[in-house]
């Protein structure tokens, strides 16, 4: 008998299922169960979907047989994963976060970034020289946040801020870890080493204010998105060109790779969605790549790390001193200053400047940092959106910046282009060349709310809309997306090859009873069930058979 791979998905709530024939024979077996692995199939784009190889091996008896597959690896699309400061480092391992550790503004930058109940037992038991039964730690929270304690414990101990200990009696107990507990009080009370950038320097004669440094960083930040967007090749709207470390990160990063023809960086799937997001989340996901690459630069990750902290915690508009930095930091500083995070008049120079990207970059409440690319962007009216969105899918943009003039062709039909206006249209096209990108419509709709004209906010909100964009275009760009998503594709695992009727019946009836069952069909005795219920469904089948024998 023919084995052969099958894979089951719904189409308009229609059940479907494909059947590709192998060429190997199987053994005659009383069933047999392989898993399934699939994607999500765009039939319009025409994605191919790999076929699934299976090794089958298997045993002949009376109705116990059976036949196991290994489940293919099918690619699925990757998507953009932006890790915060907490999540970054519970990918640590343990002596990393150590080592970490040693620096008190990394451990002040993670302080800050807890949630709130975790900062408040941090600090309850931060002077405390002697474990606290968990017991007593769990009592300084009610039982209505009983949830959010168990959550908070499990960050606390994930981070390594704090273990498990003894406590005499044989009571479990929590202590703070002795790094961090050292250098955190000395970040709130002083002491020790002095920070690196902590010189005191002459008065500057020739100082920079606030204005000049936001304008310098979006100026050098916006480089870097030039060139992923292609506006420009590789120079900037000022003409300044990318460095080519900037460039190796983009490509360690895989939001841009190498064109397999020429061989020149191109945008991926993550680069796409790399390009709508806020300013501050895309600085802090580039620093995060550029960190997996210190080691192989010859840099220190802990010492690059707690300089960037120190920078998130510098004054804004003030100057600092590079006179102390090691060589390793000074290079780190040069990287930062070709990224726009410090501002530099001369390399030998010994001060710097941070900007706010760099001083907003871990923070959760930095809101404005993700308006000031808006604010630098526009040039008359200083207005936080600029963009105006009819109910007959045109779109109208008052800017004159090419950056912003590509990020909208990225997902709309540009039409027309005067020196301050562009105006495009959302199509099924354009919009459906986004989603291929990778771009979501959650992603596009956030896009035009987050940049949306002052007066489409205005007149939203007087009939409490809860979008501030046309209820049709947002209905239709999700309608427009749902079409790339009528196969819904669950992993499984197929029983067939059923001897009797009586046993299909019986094995299907337990599966439907511990609700694991995906689709059967009772004339050809087939059913799949869910990769996580495989083991349970097996179980009691081998149970059955010994009892029915």
């Amino acid at each position: 008998m023919s084995a052969y791979c099958v894979i089951y998905g719904f189409l308009n709530n229609h059940e479907l299922v494909r059947e590709f024939q192998p060429a190997t024979p199987l053994p005659q077996t009383s069933f047999q169960f392989r898993k399934c692995d699939a994607k999500r199939y765009d039939r319009v784009s025409r994605a191919s979907i790999a076929t699934m190889s299976e090794a089958t091996k298997g045993s002949q008896g009376n109705s116990s047989g059976t036949s196991k597959g290994s489940s293919s690896l099918i690619t699925k699309p990757a998507n953009l994963e932006c890790k915060d400061l907490e999540e970054y480092l519970k990918s640590r391992p343990p002596e990393v976060l150590e080592k970490l550790y040693n620096y008190p503004a990394i451990c002040l930058a993670v302080y800050r970034e807890l949630p709130e109940i975790a900062r408040q037992f941090v600090i309850r038991i931060l002077f405390v020289e002697q474990p606290i039964p968990q017991a007593v730690v769990s009592s300084w929270a009610t039982q209505v946040c009983a949830k959010e304690n168990t959550s908070v414990s499990q960050v606390l101990t994930e981070l390594g801020v704090w273990r498990s200990a003894a406590y005499p009696g044989g009571l479990a107990a929590w202590e703070l870890c002795p790094t961090f507990k050292k250098n955190l009080k000395i970040a709130l009370l002083g002491g020790g080493r002095p920070w690196s950038m902590s010189n005191a320097l002459d008065p500057d004669q020739k100082s920079r204010d606030i204005e000049f440094l936001d304008t310098y960083a979006m100026s050098r930040w916006r480089c870097v998105l030039h060139y992923m967007v292609g506006a420009g090749s590789s120079k900037g709207m000022e003409g300044e060109g990318i460095s080519p470390d900037a460039v190796r990160i983009l490509l360690h990063a895989n939001l841009m790779k190498r064109d397999e023809t020429d061989g020149s960086p191109v945008i991926t799937r993550q680069g796409f969605q790399f390009l709508l997001l806020d300013t501050q989340a895309q600085v802090w996901h580039f620093m995060l790549q550029y960190l997996d690459t210190c080691e192989a630069r010859g840099l220190s990750l802990p010492e690059c790390l707690s300089m960037l902290f120190q920078l998130s915690f510098s004054t804004l508009g003030r100057d600092y001193s590079s006179e102390g930095l090691s060589p390793g930091l000074l290079t780190f500083l040069q990287h930062l200053r070709e990224f726009g995070l410090v501002y530099q008049r001369k390399r030998k120079e010994g001060r710097f400047y941070p900007t706010r990207l760099a001083h907003n970059i871990t923070s959760k409440n930095a809101s404005h940092a993700t308006t000031l690319a808006q604010d630098q962007e526009s040039n008359a009216t200083k207005d936080k959106g600029y963009i105006i969105v009819e109910t007959n899918y045109r779109v109208y943009a008052y800017t004159d910046s090419n950056l912003q003039v590509a990020l909208l062709g990225l997902f709309t039909e540009l039409l027309y282009r005067f020196p301050n206006l562009v105006v495009g249209v959302l199509t099924r096209d354009s919009v459906r060349q986004a989603f291929r990108g990778g771009i979501t419509a959650e992603q596009i709709i956030s896009y035009l709310e987050q940049h949306a004209h002052p007066t489409m906010l205005t007149v939203e909100q007087a009939i409490n809309s809860k979008s501030s964009l046309p209820p049709t275009v947002v209905d239709q760009i999700k309608l427009w997306e749902n079409e790339r998503n009528r196969f819904t594709y669950t992993e499984g695992v197929v029983y067939n090859q059923f001897l009797s009727q009586a046993d299909f019946i019986t094995l299907r009836d337990y599966a439907q009873s511990i609700g694991v069952m995906i689709w059967q069909n009772e004339r050809i005795r087939t059913m799949v069930v869910t990769k996580n219920g495989h083991d349970d469904v097996k179980k009691f089948w081998k149970r059955y058979s010994k009892g029915g024998s």
